[in-house]
């Protein structure tokens, strides 16, 4: 456990619909003794979203504000949809400014992707991939591996993630750590908000999704050259995808293996992040080291804002 910290919540994209959840995060925050700001993000409703999109833009843009004391943590209490449409309103250049070499730890994931590539894309700022509010510190019962990665990363300078999970492919690489939700990724390629890494580790997750989508996904990153320009592709949860009679077989193993002989680079598997209650926390934009094995593999990962 880290030092007590002062945690602003934003809501860029969908409103909380467990009232519960909340409670049981909020709690569980303010038992560690942690300060909770911007409780106005939780209770937002607009259409689907949690607040206009004025409001959501502002969540973000008031940290842009030398009058307003910084943050340690800006946690996302949910995804859900809603990101893409802020992108616009984003002060990048009030960001960068307020917050470039700053010990603030951004961290969400799922539709929080597209938050975070903007980000990295216009303002040069590390976020990190990880918990929010709802889903996972609300979460009906706490996983303590997400909150032991959680807080050892944001709260040290280095940080390696040991994965005990066999590997086909090995590999010893370091580069630029980035990516996220998959269909959130690929959607902003083409547009200002999508960041141009060479030689990265490309970590990549998605929900629901059936092996032939994530495969399409992927071609996309691999036939615009991206996925060219990395150094490997690291795989996350893929949950929720529905097997139907007319795979004939095809899964989620058989589309790795043919990703494998299409792509140039190694593809590692494994990655405990994404959609699912034990979830590491990376930082996205941090320079890592990615050392795989047939036994499992090492991210070491280093130069990201922490709280200390």
């Amino acid at each position: 456990m880290t030092r007590h910290c002062t945690i602003d919540l934003i809501a860029p994209s969908g409103y909380p619909q467990d009232p519960e959840a909340l409670h049981r995060a909020l709690a569980r925050l303010h038992a560690e003794g942690h300060y909770v700001e911007g409780l106005d993000a939780t209770v937002r409703r607009y259409q689907r979203f949690a607040g206009t999109d004025a409001q959501r833009a502002a969540d973000i843009n008031h940290l842009a504000d030398p009058s307003r004391a910084l943050p340690d943590i800006v946690l996302a209490v949910r995804g859900g949809y809603g990101a893409v449409r802020i992108l616009h309103g984003l002060d990048y250049d009030g960001l960068r400014q307020r917050l470039a070499g700053q010990p603030v730890a951004i961290c969400g994931h799922s539709d929080f992707t597209a938050i975070q590539l903007a980000l990295l894309a216009r303002a040069g700022l590390t976020t990190f991939g990880g918990p929010m509010l709802a889903p996972n510190f609300g979460a009906e019962e706490l996983n303590g591996f997400t909150v032991h990665h959680f807080w050892e990363t944001l709260s040290n300078p280095t940080y390696t993630l040991k994965v005990n999970a066999p590997q086909v492919q090995t590999a010893d690489v370091s580069g630029t750590l980035w990516g996220g939700n998959l269909a959130i990724l690929v959607s902003l390629i083409g547009t200002p908000y999508f960041p141009r890494v060479d030689g990265g580790i490309l970590f990549i997750e998605d929900i629901n999704e059936q092996p032939f989508r994530i495969e399409r996904m992927i071609y996309q990153l691999h036939l615009s050259g991206i996925l060219g320009r990395q150094k490997a592709l690291l795989l996350g949860d893929f949950s929720g995808g529905k097997a139907y009679d007319y795979d004939n077989g095809y899964d989620l193993k058989e589309m790795i293996e043919h990703v494998r002989s299409v792509v140039s680079v190694p593809v590692i598997t494994g990655l405990p992040f994404g959609h699912v209650a034990e979830t590491a926390t990376l930082p996205v934009g941090a320079p890592a080291r990615l050392h795989a094995t047939a036994h499992g593999f090492e991210l070491s990962m280093s130069g990201y804002p922490y709280i200390g």
